[in-house]
């Protein structure tokens, strides 16, 4: 079938939230706050991708994922590049992506141990329509205050190297390894290719555009899947109904037909668009 509507998982977090986002049902006041939503697809398969909504209260750990290289060596399918569309944000958020300036690895270590490495940190302030693209080795956290989409590829290969605190597990050998700990450089944005249709993200691992409303005929050569992710507006695709707080996973040649105020995101693997 060329069109399969997700399921959705939700994964609650201490530092999720009580109030989600247009299209989610809010977990009950005295439930546990929900911090991500996953889509999955069904069966036991491993797409190469992860589709996932964000909901933050506090700040996030600050972390790092391996490259597909040294995901590899220890036996794991892939690293873990990953990007986020901001959708909402309190006035103060913000996400650190990078260093300030470039450290060794030595010094990387020691902040983690003793926590300076919040300052070292190039914290970002952040806004709804703020698009990032976080490539592995990156180390980063995300803030309070955010709701994203996140696209990546699919890995939850986390090593956290700092986490204010809290009585988790660090992974500060496996962590320090695989960072590189310089300036984020921000992800070339190729822009509009066409009315209606900007490329947000082209290679090295996943593509990613964004369509503005209207109708078009949707073609990925054999064995590869496409994630269609409606953040506003709705519509349908070979015959099945989307709205916005849902993710439609698409093989082969389909028909979309979506309302003119529809936003969505089209993501697919690859280093390069498919025209």
């Amino acid at each position: 079938m060329p069109a399969t509507l997700l399921a959705t998982h939700r994964v609650e977090k201490p530092w999720g939230r009580h109030d989600l986002w247009p299209g989610f049902d809010d977990p009950a006041p005295d439930g546990d706050p929900v911090g991500e939503v996953w889509f999955q697809q069904p069966g036991d398969s491993q797409p190469d991708l992860l589709i996932k909504y964000l909901f933050t209260s506090e700040k996030l750990s600050v972390q790092v994922h391996p490259d597909d290289n040294a995901a590899r060596a220890r036996g794991l399918p892939r690293g873990k590049d990953e990007c986020w569309l901001i959708l909402d944000a309190e006035p103060d958020s913000t996400i650190a992506l990078g260093t300030r300036h470039p450290i060794d690895r030595d010094t990387l270590e020691r902040a983690a141990r003793d926590g300076s490495i919040e300052q070292l940190l190039d914290w970002k302030p952040v806004k709804a329509g703020d698009f990032f693209y976080s490539a592995s080795g990156t180390i980063h956290a995300i803030g309070a205050g955010i709701t994203l989409i996140e696209v990546q590829q699919n890995s939850e290969t986390t090593y956290r190297l700092y986490d204010y605190g809290r009585p988790r597990e660090l992974h500060l050998d496996e962590g320090v390894a695989v960072s590189d700990p310089v300036p984020y450089v921000p992800h070339p944005m190729p822009g509009e290719i066409a009315p209606g249709r900007i490329l947000l993200v082209e290679g090295p691992k996943f593509v990613l555009e964004r369509w503005r409303g209207g109708n078009r005929d949707v073609t990925l050569p054999e064995g590869v899947t496409g994630w269609l992710v409606p953040v506003t507006g709705a519509g349908e695709i070979d015959g099945v109904a989307f709205a916005a707080g849902q993710c439609v996973a698409v093989e082969g040649s389909a028909k979309l037909a979506c309302t003119p105020d529809a936003d969505l995101l089209f993501a697919y693997p690859g280093n390069r668009r498919i025209a």
